[in-house]
């Protein structure tokens, strides 16, 4: 995919040459143009979807829930650059791709990509699913204090769609996207069946809580049992030990939970744009658990 977006930008350039314009006298639309419409993109995406718009036609642009993503240019016809996107998006993210642009028009369904999540599993298949992080897999039944100091465990939020986030008041990417959260969560009042649940790691919980404070953040801080810095460890509900990087591979790391405990989301690093995830939530909210 990485040769493919460098070739065809090679490619759109010397064609932009040869014609003695520039990408700017083009004349693309402003819709076509704008990048940071494009939902789910990471920094990555963000940069092949502009080599996208130099490629020369046909050219397709895919995405995925989450942020896969995949494109095609230089193609015989706008059939085989769609499904050459397509396909490259469906291997690359392991998830239904859905088109977003078409040579020089956006083409996105947008209540088709507002349903796009799923298909999420029953309660038996999710009893049966293995258990990690991956997609599709039952998340991991780590125990954890509330401010009150009761034990919850994951397991125990069946029922709800769980945002599990994973953070440190001491990585910089963490707080970056701290005050972000914090709208979401208050986004979150107004749909009663999504919550989010943050686990403190390689600190206390009341170091934590003394951060989120001077930053006058409301934040829905549960205590993840950790006790300092040098403490990397988790616990299940087994009670054995499950060290952090199991769990996140970065800092922060974030996985969304259908009601029946299965991942339907995970990230590493920081979320970009937490407001274009609410009709996911709520597509979650309204279609799992059954």
């Amino acid at each position: 995919m990485n040769f493919l977006a460098r070739t065809t930008k090679y490619l759109a350039s010397l064609a932009l040459l040869m014609l003695g314009v520039t990408l700017s006298e083009v004349g693309f639309s402003a819709t076509i143009n704008n990048v940071d419409i494009v939902p789910h993109l990471d920094n990555t995406g963000r940069v092949a979807y502009r080599e996208f718009i130099a490629a020369p036609n046909h050219r397709a642009f895919a995405i995925a829930p989450g942020g896969g993503w995949s494109w095609y240019g230089s193609a015989a016809s706008i059939e085989t650059a769609s499904t050459s996107a397509l396909e490259g998006c469906r291997q690359a993210s392991g998830r239904s791709c859905i088109l977003y642009a078409v040579d020089d028009k956006v083409v996105l369904d947008k209540k088709r990509w507002s349903q796009m999540w799923g298909p999420y599993l029953n309660r038996v298949q999710a009893d049966h699913a293995h258990t990690g992080t991956g997609y599709g897999e039952r998340f991991n039944d780590l125990v954890f204090r509330d401010a009150s100091g009761n034990q919850l465990s994951i397991a125990g939020q069946r029922g709800m769609v769980t945002i599990v986030h994973i953070w440190g008041s001491w990585c910089p990417p963490c707080r970056k996207e701290l005050p972000e959260l914090a709208q979401l969560n208050r986004k979150l009042k107004s749909l009663p069946e999504v919550q989010m649940i943050m686990l403190q790691v390689r600190e206390s919980i009341s170091t934590s809580y003394k951060w989120a404070k001077e930053q006058h953040l409301d934040l829905p801080l549960f205590d993840s049992g950790v006790q300092d810095t040098s403490d990397a460890m988790l616990t299940d509900s087994d009670g054995l030990t499950i060290h952090d990087r199991e769990i996140a591979e970065g800092f922060p790391s974030t996985y969304v939970l259908d009601k029946n405990g299965i991942v339907v989301f995970s990230h590493i690093g920081p979320v970009s744009g937490w407001d274009q995830y609410l009709p996911f939530l709520r597509d979650v909210a309204a279609r799992s658990g059954n």
